[in-house]
């Protein structure tokens, strides 16, 4: 039986040195820097052990904006924010059921540099309703992303380090090391709720340091010494 619309094409980032990876769905992580954590008014743990459960929420796949494309300022907002983050790209499916940390590590295909882009002002009146904030995170636009950067071609990423800068200012800058949850630590704590998939994106946190965006700003994001990230937001 044929489609009665045509089929949507698929979301594609580029890949260093040849290629595209196909997008299957957004993962983002929540209070993952303890400095960004502190900023938003929650508490922050003390210790790994005292760290509880991660925060995930969605994006849809085609939220996506590949590096140098103009960024539209979204509907509904007076009040954009950035928010730079390591990006996890996953090359195989899971198997079924929770992952160990070396398994959960085996699935990382590929790393980049994104903005979590978030209408702050909806995000913020959902919450002090005690209501889902999707429509703060999840709209269209919402994940510039890098070209993405083979594993094998980054190596650890301990020593890596997240910067933004807004017009050519330093907004954003931290160190990986200081993730609450590293990524096997997400993808175990992902494989125990969803089944993972070769496609899927997990966008990992952000550090201390957002702050608002307005039509015409630059932005350069940075993982250092891997990959950037550059785009304009439009009016």
């Amino acid at each position: 039986m044929a489609d009665i619309i045509p089929t949507p094409p698929v979301p594609r980032v580029p890949v260093r040195g040849g290629g595209t990876f196909p997008v299957r769905r957004i993962f983002c992580v929540g209070r993952n820097f303890a400095d960004h954590a502190r900023e938003m008014g929650a508490a922050a743990p003390a210790s790994k052990a005292e760290r509880g459960t991660p925060v995930f929420f969605h994006k849809p796949a085609d939220a996506i904006v590949t590096d140098g494309a103009d960024v539209p300022y979204p509907p509904g907002t007076n009040d954009l924010h950035h928010e730079v983050e390591l990006v996890v790209a996953l090359g195989a499916d899971a198997p079924a059921g929770e992952l160990s940390r070396d398994a959960a590590q085996a699935l990382a295909i590929a790393y980049g540099v994104g903005l979590d882009l978030t209408r702050r002002d909806l995000q913020g009146a959902a919450k002090a309703k005690g209501l889902p904030w999707d429509t703060g995170k999840g709209f269209d636009h919402s994940a510039p992303i890098s070209e993405l950067v083979l594993a094998a071609d980054v190596g650890g990423l301990e020593d890596r380090t997240l910067t933004l800068r807004v017009n050519g200012a330093i907004r954003q800058h931290g160190a990986l090391h200081d993730l609450i949850w590293d990524v096997p630590d997400i993808l175990h704590a992902l494989s125990k709720l969803y089944a993972l998939k070769a496609g899927d994106l997990v966008f990992m946190g952000t550090p201390a340091g957002v702050a608002a965006l307005v039509p015409g700003d630059t932005f350069v994001a940075s993982l250092d010494g891997v990959v950037e990230l550059g785009g304009r937001i439009t009016g």
